[in-house]
């Protein structure tokens, strides 16, 4: 009788203990907070390595997958006028080479600084050339081709020259198709409007 007893209570016990686990379990958030979308560490043109997140902290990004014999080349331009306009109120045009679209940026990336240099002027950071789509995609862009945008809806970069514009947060706010030019009206209105907001203030 005594050993039915232990046993009934060691039953209750332990089917105590399952229950307060589960409720435990199901209190635990599931989805834990996703770091910002540019906290990926990569290279720069030059080969050296470099924290996205720390880099562009408090500034508004617009981050282009680049090549230099593609049609929309010439876009190269229109970046390095809106660097020049906007840097300084804390905009960051950011060039990401990528040689998956019928192989338009073949060049090193020595070639490829001395092309963008020679024929555009351009001054604003550019990255090592990667891939933006496929097993192979570098991390920052798997992040960025899955993340739900407007107008240009989530998915595989389409073409050279596809825009993301993020937020001082580090937040996608919008996603714009190769052919809509960097100086267009839709473009310039969403970077304004993201230049006006406050830089986030430090966690303590």
């Amino acid at each position: 009788m005594r050993h039915s007893v232990v046993l009934k209570a060691l039953a209750l016990a332990a089917a105590s203990a399952v229950g307060s686990w589960a409720v435990a379990a199901e209190a635990t958030p599931t989805n834990t907070p996703r770091p910002a979308a540019l906290d990926f560490d990569m290279q720069t043109l030059d080969g050296k390595d470099v924290n996205l997140a720390e880099r562009y902290a408090g500034r508004v990004v617009l981050l282009v997958n680049v090549a230099s014999k593609c049609g929309f080349t010439p876009q190269y331009a229109a970046l390095e006028a809106l660097n020049e306009k906007y840097a300084k109120q804390g905009l960051a045009v950011v060039g990401v080479p990528c040689n998956q679209f019928r192989d338009q940026e073949p060049g090193t990336a020595e070639e490829i600084a001395a092309f963008c240099r020679k024929n555009y002027g351009v001054e604003f950071d550019m990255l090592a050339k990667v891939e933006v789509n496929g097993p192979g995609a570098c991390p920052l862009y798997k992040r960025l081709t899955a993340t739900v945008t407007t107008p240009q809806p989530a998915g595989p970069i389409t073409w050279n020259f596809e825009k993301f514009l993020l937020s001082r947060k580090g937040e996608v706010v919008a996603r714009f198709a190769p052919s809509v030019a960097p100086d267009s009206p839709v473009i310039v209105s969403a970077i304004e409007q993201q230049l006006a907001e406050p830089e986030p203030k430090p966690s303590p």
